[in-house]
């Protein structure tokens, strides 16, 4: 080999590349020395920058892509779960309490029952009863959150323990759900579940530090190389994951880049503000940047708290007085928008509803005249619902549109307490990512784990099929394979897994060294065991993850 030409580390031949500069894969070979991508050429080419010393991968006619980057996800709260009593692996009442019953006869010291992962659909009107839990734990308080975080479940123990009777009011972020004489039946709503949760032993600093690890592994067995934790701080029932973040991040244990969106307190207004900039200054380490606001503006509609532009439906149809909340009036957010864009800040909603989503736009839209145009690089998450005169403002504000993809399918959750509740119309709008690709928006994606599967493939499954995959079809509540949910707003193969590449490193402001297969890029990459731009797209989530690589380095192997 030449003195002037730079040996490889390893080098990636046999298969197709996506590079993301490109709406296909391209027949390359790949070069990475260094940490970062040497050449990406003809495999001849390729093979001449290797010696002795390089390991060759064989794709195998497989396919190397960009490392997946989830731009709205939970990692702590899902690995504290994962190690936890975790419900997310059932899908049926008594699979539920046979779990709850394992955990608590395994921990009999345990002062507390908690965990969390159980799903609306499995219940009667998507709410828990007291009494089931009763059954299987009536001598210790269980509270366990449900898999979107929005609700919870306890036990009588639980509510006599912290006080919740039928005289307790409900707070003005949320609902107690009652029996008839107005005694808490057993779930909890939003703010609600606050009540229960100040009483509820929080993980301790290294069950969130081990749960954080955990969650890391996890997500480099499916290819995330890179993500945005969209909840930083404290929030009931869970630690400071801040801490916990800069502790992995300075020990060298935190491998991935994470950008964290620091937490906005809705019980608080602007005076938070310096305590979130000096927050943003000291919580540098690392892989860990905590440069992100998080403002969640709604709740969900499923426990109708959504924030909609016209009521819900009852379930004969008619008009109710409920519209949804929003959590934070639209003046202050106005305000709060305004001060933390000229600081730099970038900020990342939860907006679900179209009213809130609304909400956000016309508070961008005042920082912009405010401020002027900026790097920030604000996002939008979920996007349930978006009234169609929303639609265009995305581009134009320059604000991405942070897709949940793997939430635009048929399945009970969406069937049975969503869409009678919104009626047919309004039901047509839901997830409109087709639209707004058409108009322009940046689309990012994230998979909001523990609020569903942290898979990518199982998210670009969806967002090109509008359809789950066959194997995560629950067969106690479906027949077969559910017709495609509004399939005008499919994405291509290429345009969903840009987004959940090239859209994502943008939104983390990672662009510039991640999200393409290109030379002088981090080696941040993932082997899939096909191409599945060639196979059908109805088996997108066939498509395995066999290797990932963190500059250049093996993070995750898959076992034969």
């Amino acid at each position: 080999m030449s003195k002037n030409r730079q040996r490889a580390d390893t080098v990636f031949v046999g298969g197709k590349v996506f590079t993301g500069t490109g709406p296909a894969p391209v027949d390359a070979a790949v070069a990475v020395a260094g940490g970062r991508i040497l050449a990406v050429a003809g495999e001849n080419e390729v093979r001449s920058l290797a010696d002795t010393g390089t390991e060759v991968v064989d794709l195998r006619g497989g396919l190397l892509a960009p490392g997946f980057q989830d731009a709205h996800v939970h990692p702590v709260v899902a690995g504290v779960q994962m190690l936890g009593c975790d419900l997310s692996a059932e899908r049926t009442i008594d699979g539920y309490l046979a779990v709850v019953a394992g955990h608590a006869r395994r921990h009999p010291g345990a002062e507390w029952i908690r965990g969390g992962g159980w799903s609306m659909d499995a219940f009667p009107g998507g709410t828990p009863t007291r009494t089931m839990l009763d059954a299987v734990v009536p001598d210790r308080p269980v509270m366990l959150t449900n898999r979107d975080g929005h609700g919870a479940w306890a036990n009588t123990r639980a509510f006599e323990l912290s006080g919740v009777d039928r005289t307790t009011p409900d707070p003005v972020d949320g609902r107690i759900e009652r029996e008839p004489d107005g005694t808490p039946a057993g779930t909890l709503q939003e703010g609600a579940m606050d009540l229960v949760a100040r009483h509820v032993p929080i993980a301790t600093p290294d069950e969130a530090h081990a749960g954080l690890l955990a969650a890391q592994e996890h997500l480099f067995s499916l290819g995330v190389t890179s993500w945005q934790d969209a909840m930083i701080g404290a929030f009931p029932g869970n630690p400071d994951n801040y801490d916990v973040y800069l502790r992995a991040a300075r020990e060298g244990s935190l491998r991935a880049r994470v950008v964290g969106a620091l937490w906005w307190d809705r019980e608080r207004g602007l005076e938070q503000i310096p305590e979130l900039e000096e927050r943003r200054r000291t919580g540098r380490a690392g892989r860990f940047n905590a440069t992100s606001i998080k403002i969640m503006q709604d709740g969900i509609a499923e426990n109708f708290t959504a924030g909609l532009l016209e009521p819900y439906l009852d379930r004969c149809g008619c008009a109710t007085a409920n519209s949804g909340l929003s959590f934070i009036d639209p003046g202050l957010l106005t305000e709060a928008v305004t001060r933390l864009d000229r600081s730099g800040f970038q900020l990342h909603f939860h907006a679900l509803g179209d009213r809130a989503v609304r909400e956000v736009l016309d508070a961008l839209a005042a920082a912009r005249t405010a401020n002027g145009a900026n790097d920030n690089r604000h996002h939008l998450a979920h996007l349930q619902l978006v009234h169609p005169d929303d639609i265009g403002r995305f581009a134009a504000l320059g604000a991405a549109a942070n897709i949940q993809a793997l939430w635009a399918a048929h399945e009970p959750q969406m069937d049975e307490l969503t869409i009678p509740f919104l009626g047919p119309e309004r039901a047509a709008l839901q997830y409109p990512f087709g639209d707004l690709r058409r108009a322009g928006a940046r689309l990012v994606a994230g998979s909001d784990w523990s609020v569903s599967s942290p898979n990518p493939l199982w998210g670009i499954h969806v967002a090109v099929n509008r359809a789950v995959p066959v194997e995560d079809l629950d067969p106690v509540r479906t027949c077969g394979p559910m017709p495609p949910f509004f399939p005008e707003q499919a994405l291509t193969l290429a345009q969903a897994l840009t987004a959940y590449t090239a859209g994502s490193a943008w939104v983390n402001h990672l662009d510039d060294v991640t999200g393409t297969v290109e030379a002088g890029k981090y080696a941040d990459l993932v082997v899939l065991d096909r191409d599945p731009f060639a196979h059908p797209g109805e088996e997108i989530a066939d498509t395995r993850v066999l290797r990932t690589y963190l500059d250049g380095e093996p993070v995750f192997t898959a076992k034969d």
